[in-house]
């Protein structure tokens, strides 16, 4: 029986059970769970539980055992519904940081359809702890990670491609998350 996945306690177990042995991607994945409950204060209190599974489950479609179309919000997402996951949190690892950028790439867009993306507050938080946690668990800045993924991924790539387009996007996301925190990043 899977574990709870409503609970970040039960999220971090399922991430845990999957993703440790990618090095890097556990690191961030951790740190992005502790940012969320950093900023999980920009949320009424009924949406931080999560915010914070969300946070823990967002990356696990790089799982290897998880891998069927190689884009991780879709794989992630399909996983999670398979499980019987709240929609709320099994849209929110589908759509996190831009997916839909990316999906149109991959010619991944009526897939990711299967999952209606929501707009808000909630799904602003995760992009801002995604999108301010470097690959290895850093603190970064907005910009200083999205130039960080641009680095990492060659220009022309599906991935390099979809961040540019989507910086606009996230960066708003991210504002938003601030403004919501009183106008200072935590």
């Amino acid at each position: 029986m899977p574990p709870a996945l409503d609970t970040p306690h039960g999220a971090a177990e399922l991430a845990e059970s999957l993703l440790p042995s990618l090095g890097n991607r556990w690191l961030h994945t951790q740190a992005v769970a502790a940012r969320a409950r950093e900023i999980a204060q920009a949320l009424p209190e009924g949406e931080r539980d999560l915010l914070v599974s969300s946070a823990w489950l967002h990356d696990i479609g790089y799982a290897p055992e998880l891998r069927a179309t190689g884009f991780h919000p879709l794989d992630g997402a399909r996983h999670l519904a398979a499980l019987g996951a709240p929609d709320r949190l099994v849209r929110l690892v589908a759509h996190h940081s831009g997916a839909v950028y990316e999906a149109e790439q991959r010619g991944l867009t009526k897939e990711l359809a299967e999952f209606e993306r929501e707009d808000s507050p909630v799904l602003d938080a995760l992009i801002c702890a995604d999108m301010t946690t470097g690959p290895a668990g850093q603190r970064f800045a907005f910009d200083r990670r999205i130039d960080e993924i641009l680095d990492r991924y060659p220009e022309g790539s599906d991935v390099h491609t979809a961040i540019s387009k989507a910086r606009p996007y996230l960066a708003a996301a991210v504002e938003r998350t601030y403004a919501r925190l009183g106008g200072q990043p935590t």
